[in-house]
């Protein structure tokens, strides 16, 4: 029974170990599989080689300003997405809506779909946001930030954050900041010409 015992444990020891790597590093977005987000050690932004990208699948939600209205990833099959996690009342949010219309409005006709997920934040609120501004580009309203699972282990609390996902859905590129259109639209533009 001793000798069970000991031998029970080496093998949840080594198990233990095995699955403790599985998680670490730059393989947590494994070739192929499921994007799970890496803490980036105080980067803003990430990027990510096309055989390291991991794919985004199953985020959806309720539309922003159409009540009642699914809108998620699988509406944008073939297309780069450029996901953008905001709130109206957020100060870099307000300061970057006009350069993603931009990205929305130069990259549109290449392929490329912003989709903005609006978190913690009433309706209402969001609502007047999104059309002062003149924003064309759909949102998702997620006021629990539940549809951001989809980016496993990605930190709701983070916002502004854009995360631009090549034709397959797989991350490419992830910015921890507000970004302006001046340094979005080229990486967006970059990985809309990837090959399909």
């Amino acid at each position: 029974m001793k000798k069970l015992l000991v031998r029970l444990g080496l093998v949840a020891a080594a198990l233990a170990l095995v699955g403790g790597c599985a998680t670490q590093g730059e393989d947590a977005v494994a070739t192929g599989g499921e994007f799970t987000f890496v803490s980036p050690g105080g980067q803003t932004r990430l990027f990510y080689a096309p055989d390291e990208r991991g794919r985004v699948s199953g985020m959806a939600g309720e539309s922003l300003l159409e009540e009642g209205k699914q809108l998620g990833l699988d509406d944008f099959k073939g297309q780069v997405v450029v996901l953008n996690i905001w709130g109206s009342w957020c100060g870099p949010c307000r300061a970057e809506a006009d350069d993603l219309q931009a990205v929305q409005d130069k990259a549109g006709p290449k392929g490329v779909q912003v989709l903005g997920i609006n978190v913690r934040d009433s309706r209402s609120a969001a609502v007047d946001f999104h059309r002062d501004r003149g924003l064309t580009y759909p949102s998702i309203y997620d006021p629990s930030g539940r549809s951001l699972l989809a980016l496993r282990q990605f930190p709701r609390s983070t916002v502004p954050a854009t995360i631009v996902l090549d034709r397959n859905h797989r991350v490419a590129a992830v910015f921890l900041t507000a970004m302006l259109e001046s340094e979005l639209l080229p990486e967006v533009e970059k990985v809309a010409a990837e090959p399909a």
